[in-house]
């Protein structure tokens, strides 16, 4: 199959808007954007650059060919230059990816995931990883690997309070991390371009890793699931759900929600037209109007009840 280069390609073209509703949500937070930025100056970029070097087996074309291959290939489709490091790191027993480094993008995948998948299913994890590198959202996902850490610390030496504060924003964070996959997974199926293979990827990441268990009965019924779940009403959600939710989005791969979010992409006719280079001009304006309410309303009138 030849698989076309999207040259030029911009994430507005592809980004979702739960996406980029939960992100403005969350940079209304009064000082959040400068929180970020000084949490990672004072060096949570260089502490995951040093696990991820010194930890992880760096993938060239020497020591594991396919798999760099198929990375190299998945950066040219979607156009993410330089290319970044890729790392091979320990077993955990499910498929594992990350990505770090604000300034300098590193891409880390597990055993599982090297062994588990095929090469065009590799092509849709590394376009979903990469999906962080073009849409910037790797301030965002550093913060939440250590906020946790930097919540318990501040609620030893200020008698809870500032643990409080940063539960707050936890949860907020994790909010947008969800939506934030959803934009991921677009961008992995034009890395990809086979919904059969994004598809089965999905299920491999639900915890299905063998081949023997993916019968086009058990596909078919995964389709179906996946259709029937109704994403429509993720907005409306009661805060608490919200909370209970999202706040295991590490270890859960919502593989059925994610799945019907990007098959009503696809079936919308959008994913066509932006992998034909004819960009729906919705997206962009999307895009402007969250981007000027963001700017446009005060950050004091943010809730975190009600403004996301």
């Amino acid at each position: 199959m030849t698989r076309k280069i999207l040259t030029e390609l911009k994430s507005g073209a592809y980004e979702h808007p739960f996406d980029r509703k939960a992100l403005a949500s969350l940079e209304k937070m009064p000082g959040i954007s400068l929180l970020f930025k000084k949490i990672n100056e004072y060096g949570v970029d260089r502490l995951l650059r040093i696990q991820c070097t010194g930890n992880d087996i760096q993938v060239t074309s020497r020591n594991f060919p396919e798999l760099h291959s198929a990375f190299v290939e998945t950066c040219q489709i979607l156009d993410v230059t330089p290319l970044p490091k890729l790392y091979l790191f320990r077993g955990t027993g499910n498929i594992q990816t990350y990505t770090v480094g604000v300034e300098n993008p590193y891409v880390g995948i597990n055993l599982e995931g090297m062994e588990w998948l095929s090469y065009q299913e590799w092509l849709f994890l590394f376009g979903h990883e990469l999906a962080h590198i073009k849409s910037r959202h790797l301030l965002y996902h550093q913060v939440a690997y250590v906020l946790p850490l930097l919540g318990n610390l501040l609620a030893s030496t200020t008698l809870g309070f500032g643990g409080l504060a940063t539960h707050g924003i936890q949860l907020a964070l994790s909010n947008w991390l969800i939506m934030a996959r959803f934009t991921a997974d677009r961008a992995g199926l034009l890395a990809c371009q086979d919904t059969a293979i994004a598809t089965t990827a999905l299920m491999k990441l639900s915890g299905l890793p063998n081949n023997e268990y993916l019968t086009p009965t058990v596909i078919d019924d995964f389709l179906t699931q996946a259709r029937n779940f109704n994403t429509d009403g993720l907005d409306k959600f009661d805060k608490f759900t919200k909370m209970l939710s999202f706040m295991e989005y590490r270890y859960s791969s919502w593989a059925v929600m994610r799945t019907s979010e990007l098959l009503k992409w696809v079936e919308s006719g959008d994913y066509e037209k932006v992998l034909e280079g004819d960009i729906p001009v919705h997206q962009a304006e999307i895009s402007e109007v969250l981007s000027n309410e963001s700017s446009e309303q005060s950050s004091e009138n943010w809730n975190f009840l009600s403004s996301w």
